[in-house]
């Protein structure tokens, strides 16, 4: 089941989560077979990707996949000064054709933060992220 709208923030508030449904960049979010999606752009390629593992196309699937970017820095007693740095993302998965794994983002707004992430992502774990 599909929600959008007036029916994404009402189940949210249902749900104790987020009431409002959009963000700082307009765009709504939107709940799909039970999953809250930051987008309509995420949530449809939600089910593109789903429709691609049902016809055998991808597997191992993921959502929010989460990948250290800088390791937590502590001091010489062992405290936190500071924390990791980890990128997440939106899609996670094993394109069959290409025999590989692919890291998917969908982005209408680059910030900059993400394009430093999108950066580190290649150098450290030297991983391209596909831009949706």
């Amino acid at each position: 089941m599909v929600y959008r709208g007036k029916e994404a923030e009402k189940l949210l508030r249902e749900l104790g989560l987020r009431g409002e449904t959009e963000s700082k960049y307009h765009s709504k979010k939107i709940v799909v077979d039970g999953i809250t999606f930051d987008s309509e752009r995420e949530a449809r390629r939600y089910g593109e990707l789903m429709a691609l593992r049902l016809a055998g196309e991808i597997r191992d699937l993921e959502l929010q996949k989460s990948f250290e970017l800088i390791p937590v820095q502590r001091d010489s007693a062992g405290r936190v000064v500071e924390r990791a740095v980890r990128y997440k993302a939106d899609f996670y998965y094993y394109d069959n054709r290409r025999r590989c794994f692919v890291v998917e983002d969908t982005k209408g707004v680059k910030t900059d933060d993400y394009i430093i992430k999108r950066k580190l992502m290649l150098y450290v774990h030297g991983i391209r992220i596909k831009e949706i």
